[in-house]
């Protein structure tokens, strides 16, 4: 027996997704090739996150065409072609990575308000890792298995919680930053900056529960409400809401010098106007002053001196 839709072995809520796929595949990667462009016009400013941040936006435009050939395929010819398949699961885990990881950096701050990551933050990485490596086993197995499978209510339940232990881990390092600029603006002198920058991050906590929210809820309860013939809209939704945070998180994070996020604590000796060179001997009450135009330094003495 075979089952066939006309010009077409996908059931009618599945017809559209090959070239939806295709078409938000190519979105992504025009919104790569815009950061890219950005990144080089702004190298000043350009830090390795921002280079991470490009990889998982050209990635995520791989998966997105390998996962519509593979489904142009079942279209056609009623089954996947093993190499495509092999292709679009290796495209999807890298992905997959990319993203938690890049979100969890971009909330520590790592590389825009410091250096070096905290043992929290290594052992918070650690954690998510193994745990999205696992989501997306089951993420494959769910794909190349039929739900009538033994299993697959178990694998489905697993990548549903696993999935949700992610998405609340990457929650933690934003928070831990926001308490820290909290912090930090009340005792280092430097409060409008870290304000600023308390300010982005709360945004930017908000986006992340908006996107988690709709991605793994809101979705979800849209698909399970519609008729079967507009299930394709829950992908459609899915790779919109993804769309759309990658694109303001971008805008939030740009590398351009008046975005108060990438605006670096300077030292205190350079935000002296006046540093004295020394104190004894015949320079006493030699002085060293910034100056706006000519010659960066120049020296003055006191009219004792004359």
């Amino acid at each position: 027996m075979v089952e066939r839709n006309p010009y077409s072995y996908l059931s009618a809520g599945e017809i559209p997704l090959p070239r939806l796929f295709f078409t938000m595949g190519l979105l992504f990667l025009a919104a790569a090739i815009m950061w890219v462009y950005m990144l080089r016009k702004n190298r000043a400013n350009v830090f390795k996150i921002h280079w991470l941040m490009a990889a998982l936006v050209f990635t995520k435009a791989l998966s997105l065409f390998f996962h519509a050939i593979n489904y142009h395929y079942i279209a056609t010819q009623g089954c996947t072609i093993e190499g495509w398949a092999v292709v679009y699961y290796i495209t999807h885990l890298l992905k997959g990575a990319l993203l938690f990881i890049t979100i969890a950096l971009v909330g520590t701050g790592w590389t825009f308000i410091k250096h070096i990551l905290s043992d929290n933050d290594k052992k918070l990485f650690m954690a998510v890792i193994p745990l999205q490596v696992l989501a997306n086993v089951a993420y494959i197995v769910l794909e190349s298995t039929e739900e009538g499978w033994s299993e697959y209510g178990l694998w489905k339940e697993i990548l549903f919680l696993v999935d949700l232990l992610c998405c609340g881990a990457i929650l933690f390092p934003v928070i831990w930053s926001i308490r820290h600029l909290q912090e930090a603006s009340g005792t280092d002198g430097k409060a409008a900056m870290n304000l600023a920058k308390l300010k982005l991050f709360r945004h930017y906590y908000v986006m992340i529960i908006c996107y988690i929210y709709f991605t793994r809820i809101i979705a979800i309860l849209i698909k399970i409400t519609i008729p079967f013939q507009w299930q394709w809209l829950y992908e459609c939704l899915h790779e919109g809401a993804t769309l759309l945070f990658f694109v303001v998180t971008g805008y939030k994070f740009r590398p351009l010098s008046d975005n108060p996020y990438l605006r670096l604590p300077t030292d205190e000796d350079d935000t002296d106007e006046e540093e004295i060179l020394t104190e004894s001997g015949v320079f006493s009450g030699v002085k060293k002053v910034n100056q706006t135009a000519g010659s960066d330094i120049s020296y003055r003495q006191d009219q004792s001196m004359v």
